[in-house]
């Protein structure tokens, strides 16, 4: 059980029965009476925010989460089936995984979250590397910014911006936590 003293930015809570993150955290000490301890919540199953205030008396429960490495399988419909070690599937729906899924690969190592036996987070490994199966011409023209790109689609059908100099063929790593280009392996 935690107390208001240990709130901090990333603990997870429970209430009403549903699993918290806090997202943000401010402390603040009036002159008179208990410190107040301000909180911005996300839900971890709806994805909801909701923003609280408590009091230094306040109680949380500790929600039942346990972290576990899976491996990816294969994809049926609007699930995607992981394996853990004891080879049972784990069936996860696309709404838990987001754009998450474009990154998946066969046999890809993920680590899962689990909440009352149910995946409720999956966090796939920092970057990813992906083949450009479709990409525009780069046009040269301002690039006095340095910021110029252009639509790119890789394997899996997720699409990014790409820099110029990024070609259909080449072998690009993308951050799986943003959704951005890194860099290119090789082209």
């Amino acid at each position: 059980m935690y107390t208001a003293s240990d709130l901090r930015k990333g603990l997870k809570i429970e209430i009403d029965g549903q699993p918290w993150i806090i997202t943000d955290f401010d402390f603040s000490k009036p002159g008179k009476g208990q410190a107040i301890y301000n909180c911005k919540l996300k839900n971890m199953l709806t994805g909801s925010t909701m923003s609280r205030s408590y009091r230094s008396n306040d109680k949380f429960e500790k929600p039942e989460l346990s972290q576990t490495t899976i491996r990816f399988s294969y994809e049926d419909g609007n699930a995607y089936v992981f394996l853990n070690d004891s080879f049972e599937e784990i069936r996860v729906s696309g709404d838990v995984l987001g754009d998450k899924k474009y990154f998946l690969m066969d046999d890809m190592e993920v680590d899962a979250l689990f909440f009352n036996g149910e995946v409720i987070e999956v966090e796939l490994p920092n970057l990813v590397e992906r083949k450009v199966i479709k990409c525009e011409v780069g046009a040269k023209g301002n690039t006095a910014s340095g910021k110029v790109t252009k639509p790119a689609v890789v394997e899996g059908g997720y699409e990014l911006p790409v820099p110029l100099f990024v070609n259909e063929g080449d072998i690009i790593r993308i951050d799986t936590r943003t959704g951005e280009y890194s860099d290119r392996i090789r082209s």
